[in-house]
């Protein structure tokens, strides 16, 4: 950033990434360009209440005057439309941050996100805490007057620029308190120096906001529009989330649900309930229709807006939902806690955890009446957040069956990774005398479908769950069972089909597994290390052979991922089954002289089978290639 100085007047450069935006704003959106007022005067609402929240500590923040309001007016003449608050404002070094940087991690994401797509493109902004450049949607020019709350008289600052390069700044005396942004329209814009066209976007999109909006009342005299001096109240102004449900339209509730979500696109669903009883608190929670930018951030701030007795505390409350519901967003407001509470006291306070297990019942509750009244919805719901969803599974032990009751999961039943079951679904279909639910864990769908684990129950028609998220393996670590029904893995420990296999099936392997000691025992001794032990088995049956955890092993799949997380994973050697039926099999009990490559075939094979990596790909194929050539020439 350069700086050149006059006086008291700087001129310095955009950081690139405002250039980008800038350049958005100005040339992409103009079809969309009703959006700047409704970002203007919600960023006028988040510093009125900032100011409230700060003033619960400091009253002399208030400087006399602790109505805090929202402005709008228009000068024809000028042609500038200007909105304002007296809220927190800024000061200097925070009018340089945040109106000439975007200090956000997300900043990246947020261009590669661009479609081309002027609806979808817009409703990103907010999203992004981008808002207040969507002003240069319709002005050619921007001027802010701030001043900082509890600054002093002389310490306004003035901030102007034309949507190019570079902004100037300079310190001014006798400013406000509160941000002032004035707008000096492009040509073509002068529709917006209107009270009506104005009032009529306020309602549509700001309505809900908390803060009064105030517009000079106008009366139509000598067939022209007069301003009056006196002004007037042109939204509701009053908190959306008090008033009873039956006063509150669906329109309503969605405009509402922008405001607090920074988004452009209607919910999926909510939930608006006033609990009494020990604690007493008000609630209104959104089912999001596609995932914020930053879901999957560490670092992320995801929470609820908070607000005591309907006066505002903080705006990410991420102590008032689990982290597996980091998705959702409303408010919540309580009448038991202390206006100067804070984030630690949230940590301690037995009655945030009342507040948290009853939202999270009731945002469960609406997933769950989501799922049965209307299942292509719910289907929306977990293509987007299904997989955070399942993170519940191990997190919250409380709800844990009633979140795997509404995991949506592939399985041999369904043709691709977009068709899911429940497990309640599963159960519906089980077998006469199938007592578990079975399951494979793999990379991809097409990993998991197409594994020789499989073979056996494909010939059965016995279903099998297809888990290809990594998530799933901490699910089924956490999910033993699911009504009553364990869940197993069909990769591994020995087969186990109980009452699915018949008699004779159980003669014929204690058969094999006699017939063939010699060749298992000489398997394990050619391959030495690299398996725990070689068995002969009947869950294949196109296949050779296949590799199979132990039970108490950690399974490959999870070993791989671990791995590629950067974490140790447990050593265990896997177990080798061959299928005592399988012609190659039958051709290594036979050979003599290349016996050990045979045999490391047969291993390096199954390990591709299930997804692994060769330690040694070179010396595989130089195998592969000399067995091809013997086998030719006989």
């Amino acid at each position: 950033m350069t700086d050149n100085v006059t006086s008291n007047r700087e001129t310095m450069g955009f950081q690139a990434e405002v250039k980008q935006l800038l350049q958005l704003m100005i040339h992409s959106l103009y079809s969309n360009r009703e959006i700047f007022l409704r970002e203007l005067i919600s960023n006028a609402s988040d510093a009125c209440d900032k100011l409230r929240f700060e003033g619960l500590h400091n009253s002399a923040l208030f400087e006399n005057d602790s109505e805090l309001t929202i402005h709008v007016s228009y000068d024809k003449e000028a042609k500038t439309l200007t909105i304002s608050d007296n809220g927190i404002g800024m000061s200097r070094d925070e009018v340089i941050n945040n109106l000439g940087t975007i200090a956000k991690s997300g900043t990246r994401e947020f261009f590669t996100q661009l479609s081309g797509d002027q609806q979808k493109d817009a409703s990103l902004i907010g999203q992004f805490g981008v808002g207040f450049y969507s002003a240069f949607i319709v002005a050619d020019k921007v001027s802010v007057l701030t001043r900082r709350a509890g600054e002093k008289i002389d310490q306004g600052v003035s901030w102007e620029s034309d949507g190019g390069g570079e902004f100037a700044i300079e310190m001014v005396e006798r400013a406000p308190r509160g941000t002032a942004i004035t707008l000096h329209l492009r040509e073509g814009q002068e529709d917006l120096l209107n009270g009506t066209k104005l009032r009529t976007i306020i309602h549509k999109y700001s309505d809900h906001i908390v803060q009064p909006i105030l517009m000079n009342k106008e009366e139509w005299k000598d067939n022209a529009q007069q301003v009056l001096d006196e002004e007037e109240t042109i939204n509701q102004a009053f908190a959306l989330w008090a008033r009873p449900k039956t006063e509150i339209s669906d329109d309503e509730y969605k405009g509402f649900y922008k405001h607090v979500g920074h988004d452009y696109e209607d919910p999926l669903a909510w939930t608006h309930a006033r609990v009494e009883g020990r604690q007493e608190y008000t609630l209104l929670l959104y089912i999001p229709a596609r995932a914020p930018f930053d879901l999957w951030e560490r670092d992320a701030s995801h929470g609820i807006k908070l607000y005591v007795r309907r006066v505002f505390i903080m705006d990410d409350a991420t102590q008032l939902m689990p982290h597996y519901l980091r998705f959702v967003r409303g408010v919540v407001d309580t009448n038991d806690l202390p206006l100067n509470v804070s984030r630690e006291i949230l940590q301690e306070s037995k009655d945030i955890e009342a507040i948290r297990s009853g939202c999270t019942k009731k945002v469960i509750g609406l997933l769950e009446d989501m799922a049965v009244k209307d299942p292509e919805k719910y289907t929306k719901f977990w293509d987007v957040f299904g997989r955070v969803l399942k993170e519940g599974v191990g997190e919250d032990f409380a709800n844990k069956d009633k979140i795997a009751g509404l995991m949506r999961l592939a399985s041999t039943h369904t043709n691709s990774p977009g068709e899911t079951v429940s497990l309640a679904d599963y159960i519906s279909r089980m077998k006469e005398g199938q007592d578990k639910i079975y399951y494979i864990t793999a990379d991809t769908f097409n990993a998991a479908k197409n594994s020789p684990h499989l073979e056996v129950f494909r010939k059965k028609d016995i279903e099998v769950l297809l888990l290809t998220d990594h998530v799933d393996e901490w699910v089924v670590s956490n999910l033993s069972a699911f009504e009553g029904k364990p869940l197993v893995s069909v990769a591994k420990g020995g087969l186990d089909l109980g009452k699915l296999e018949d008699e004779a099936e159980k003669q014929e392997q204690e058969k094999d597994a006699g017939a063939f000691k010699e060749l298992t025992d000489k398997i394990k001794a050619s391959l030495s290390e690299r398996v725990k032990e070689v068995r002969v088995t009947h869950r294949l049956t196109d296949s050779p052979a296949c590799l199979v955890a132990d039970v108490h092993d950690i399974n490959a799949n999870l070993a791989r991922l671990l791995k590629a997380s950067g974490q140790k994973a447990p050593v265990s050697q896997p177990i080798l089954e061959i299928n005592p039926r399988h012609p190659v099999v039958l051709r290594l009990q036979a050979e003599e002289n290349k016996f050990d490559d045979w045999a490391s075939v047969l291993f390096d094979q199954a390990l591709l089978a299930e997804g692994g990596q060769l330690d040694d790909p070179a010396s595989f194929v130089k195998r592969i290639n000399q067995l091809m050539l013997e086998m030719s020439s006989s």
